[in-house]
């Protein structure tokens, strides 16, 4: 960061599906929303040069580097960007906060409890020199999803009683379709538990207030060995020739009930295998006073049942999420002009850089994400054990 034009450096690490969705962000966060600190993408990182220049040329970087540890210790850096498979993200992100540089990571946190607490305690320990760090759950930043927290916030829906998770995707369906790194547990950590479970993990708990204090979880693997994708290395012999397979060591599919902290119910439903789901997340939360049902596919809009109107007239009515005083849509445009998923990395950038500046802690942080992982670690033990598992403290 400089002191007289407020810009802060921004090193991307991977570019991948999460880099092109988070480069989007960084590029147009500075735009939209009139910011104490403007973002300069500085530089992306990843180990194959000729694939992260292209990358770089084509969402907007400045410059490359092949190694994170380079990146790091740039002092034209002032923010890292955790865009890669689990199994790194505690290394990238302690050697980050080590460096005095702030960090945004995506979820989830890191493939195990405890890697998750190092990250933790490394975040403390830096937030004394004014680093911060922040897990990146997006769809807390669906104006819909904040707009109903709010609603909940403020007492609308009364006592919170029973909550429903689903989110169904379909993208494995094809037996054939090859082992890549979210299939082996060593890189992904979980499958469609850590995946897509800890996003309506966290969106319950954000929504509600309240935390997962218990689950009876169930996971299942319905194709055990995919083909090796061509050039694998890292472990899968044969290094994808034709007809080798590898083991999936991952859930396909996660399933669990909970009980939540303040005394609701609660069902969560992860899958990769739902035929014709696309990205189907959907959010059901039900109180004494009323109900929310919120759908990723329909973002703009919160289906909203108010219990006290009159028997005669109560049914779910739609919101269209689209006034400037609804959250975060001050920055775009007349009401009725929707936006889309890509928003969401805008709206976290642009709440991330204005804790900065302020010096206070960017929520989602670190220890949300330590707790969302003692929740996906509770499943796995439910899963094998059989039984109700309590959410470590």
């Amino acid at each position: 960061m400089t002191d007289n034009d407020r810009t802060i450096g921004i090193g991307m690490v991977g570019y991948a599906f999460m880099g092109q969705a988070h480069s989007q962000g960084w590029r147009t966060v500075g735009h939209a929303y009139d910011l104490p600190l403007q973002p300069r993408m500085t530089a992306i990182c990843g180990r194959n040069a000729e694939r992260v220049a292209a990358a770089a040329k084509r969402f907007g970087w400045e410059s490359t580097e092949t190694d994170w540890r380079a990146l790091v210790a740039r002092d034209d850096i002032g923010i890292v960007d955790i865009c890669t498979p689990g199994s790194s993200h505690a290394e990238i992100a302690i050697g980050a906060l080590e460096a005095g540089k702030s960090v945004i990571c995506e979820k989830p946190l890191a493939n195990s409890v405890e890697e998750a607490r190092a990250m933790v305690e490394a975040a403390e320990a830096a937030a004394s020199s004014g680093a911060r760090a922040m897990v990146a759950f997006n769809y807390r930043r669906v104006p819909a999803v904040a707009f109903a927290r709010k609603l909940i916030a403020d007492g609308r829906l009364g006592e919170i009683r029973h909550v429903r998770a689903l989110y169904l995707q379909d993208w494995l369906l094809d037996p054939e379709f090859p082992l890549e790194w979210r299939l082996r547990a060593e890189i992904a950590g979980t499958g469609a538990l850590g995946d897509l479970g800890a996003h309506i993990i966290d969106l319950v708990q954000f929504l509600t207030g309240d935390t997962v204090d218990s689950v009876l979880g169930l996971t299942e693997t319905f194709i055990k060995e995919r083909p090796l994708p061509a050039g694998a290395g890292g472990g899968l012999s044969g290094g994808g020739a034709s007809g080798e397979r590898g083991e999936v060591t991952v859930d396909d599919a996660a399933l669990f009930l909970a009980r939540m902290s303040g005394g609701a119910v609660a069902s969560f439903e992860a899958t990769r295998f739902a035929t014709g789901h696309k990205n189907g997340l959907t959010v059901e939360i039900n109180g004494s006073k009323g109900s929310i049902i919120f759908d990723l596919e329909r973002l703009n809009e919160l289906q909203v049942l108010d219990a006290e109107d009159p028997a005669a007239e109560q049914g779910f009515r739609r919101v269209l999420i689209t006034e400037s005083d609804h959250p975060y849509m001050e920055a775009w445009w007349p009401p009725g002009h929707i936006i889309g998923w890509e928003h969401t990395f805008t709206h976290e950038f642009a709440d991330f850089i204005r804790a900065l500046d302020a010096g206070e802690q960017p929520r989602p942080s670190f220890a949300d994400g330590l707790q969302v992982q003692q929740v996906l670690d509770a499943v796995v033990r439910s899963a094998a054990g059989g039984g109700w598992e309590k959410v470590s403290g």
